[in-house]
């Protein structure tokens, strides 16, 4: 069609293009996008009924329990692999873009120092409470330790010389196929502190990565439509497989060890609230989606792309958060350090062994020492407890009293983990003087890097006083 001109001579103006229809899956994935919180924990809560009904044979006529168990875990497996799939090049982009934004070098040791420095108090006080609660609450006394219980299977030693010598990558590809985070964490700090040192000809990586990390989350976006679903597939093979009933009989050291968890959120949230003040609890409201998701599906990697997401939304410049959260990740993990500390003097409890304070503040110290890094290591938490159990010549077979609910108290130390990271993070930005202005935490919009390439030819810094 030729376009006419006006009576007035001037060229008509296309028509603004109206509305467009959505499908009915179109509508569905842009209502569980905007209400995704609401939608995981409708997901949790279905597929503990759905998971019930399977254990109890009422959906026998449909599918047998294994391809019904099958179907749960495919469900799971699905998004998890979807998420370890974005982890790598995420972290990698998020730490190279941010180190390579600072033009101060300084600002990584000030922040790096700071970091630890809060690790060090966080952990000290998360194994104390651990300690603390399991010696008031004594829930191993009476247990019997002759009930059958599941098999551990090998547990790998945790040697600290083979930990330190894992820590750095021989090969950065190997390390992103494996999602080891420490290892990326190390190549990207070389990779940024090189691409700022190279200044204006490390420009076009600093872009690229700038991007890539933009492309990162956008995927993320998509991914997380899923989530609702594989909160339901987790619950649900967790429940199927090993009924209700399960609940029941650990219903005293599930409730002492999440009582336990909620006194760690309240500390924790306290000393955030000291720093941030009124936006501390904000922050609750900014990561309960990263929250809920490490809860339902007991993985940390899960949380970790929407935690970056909510984390800028919150007022975080992603050079902060990109160095912080895989740090964390790897140092700062409060809910599991917690439960090394729980289920050790548990494990003595109810073998009846006695244990003198002056052993159990070794104890405490050993699991300081031992617990930094555990993320990077198989079967996570209890390759610590079994290597403390050992050290301190305490029967390494009672790992497997609590192998049977280990799934739901790894629901509760992994979210307090998730929380932990999100308040580090949050505090040391305040420190700095970084802390922005939030945005709509549940808001559709792309979320826009927290700084750019601009920025980062000015030489942008992290000093407080150059960055009001």
């Amino acid at each position: 069609m030729v376009a006419t001109a006006a009576p007035d001579g001037s060229m008509p103006q296309p028509e603004a293009p109206g509305p467009q229809r959505r499908s009915a899956l179109g509508w569905m994935l842009h209502a569980l996008s905007k209400h995704l919180t609401a939608s995981i924990m409708v997901g949790m809560v279905l597929g503990i009924v759905v998971g019930w009904m399977v254990n109890q044979g009422l959906l026998s006529g449909l599918a047998d329990a294994e391809h019904w168990a099958r179907f749960f875990q495919m469900l799971s497996t699905i998004f998890l692999n979807l998420i370890k799939m974005l982890v790598a090049p995420l972290v990698l982009a998020t730490i190279v873009s941010g180190l390579a934004h600072m033009a101060d070098s300084s600002a990584v040791g000030r922040i790096g120092f700071r970091a630890i420095l809060w690790f060090i108090v966080a952990s000290l006080i998360s194994i104390s409470l651990g300690l603390v609660m399991v010696n008031l609450f004594q829930p191993g006394v009476g247990v019997d330790v002759a009930a059958p219980t599941q098999a551990i299977g090998e547990v790998k030693k945790l040697d600290f010389y083979e930990f330190i010598e894992h820590v750095f990558p021989k090969n950065v590809v190997g390390a992103m196929a494996d999602n080891n985070v420490l290892q990326i964490l190390v190549f990207a700090l070389f990779a940024g502190v090189g691409l700022t040192a190279l200044r204006e000809r490390g420009a076009p990586l600093v872009r690229a990565a700038d991007t890539l990390a933009e492309l990162m989350l956008e995927i993320t976006g998509y991914v997380m439509r899923f989530a609702p679903f594989a909160v339901f597939g987790a619950l649900a093979n967790v429940v199927a497989k090993n009924g209700l009933g399960i609940l029941g009989t650990y219903a005293v050291l599930l409730g002492e060890f999440y009582l336990a968890l909620v006194i760690l959120w309240a500390i924790l949230l306290f000393a955030g609230w000291v720093v941030l003040r009124g936006r501390a609890f904000q922050l609750v409201r900014y990561v309960r989606q990263p929250v809920l998701i490490a809860f339902s599906t007991a993985s940390s990697e899960a949380a970790m792309p929407r935690l970056f997401e909510q984390l800028d939304r919150f007022g975080i410049p992603r050079r902060i958060s990109g160095l912080m959260i895989p740090l964390g990740y790897s140092f700062n993990l409060d809910g599991s350090m917690m439960y090394a500390s729980f289920a050790t003097i548990f494990i003595a409890q109810a073998y009846g062994i006695e244990l003198s304070l002056g052993t159990q503040i070794a104890i405490l110290l050993t699991l300081m020492i031992s617990s930094k890094g555990i993320a990077a290591v198989p079967r996570a938490s209890l390759v610590v407890i079994a290597a403390t159990l050992a050290m301190f010549d305490l029967p390494a077979e009672g790992i497997a009293l609590v192998l049977a609910i280990d799934q739901f108290l790894d629901m509760g130390r992994t979210a307090t983990n998730v929380l932990g990271n999100a308040v580090a993070t949050s505090v040391i930005t305040k420190w700095e003087g970084m802390l922005q202005p939030m945005r709509d935490p549940e808001a559709d919009e792309d979320i826009a890097p927290s700084h750019t390439p601009e920025e980062g030819r000015q030489g942008l810094t992290l000093d407080p006083a150059a960055n009001p």
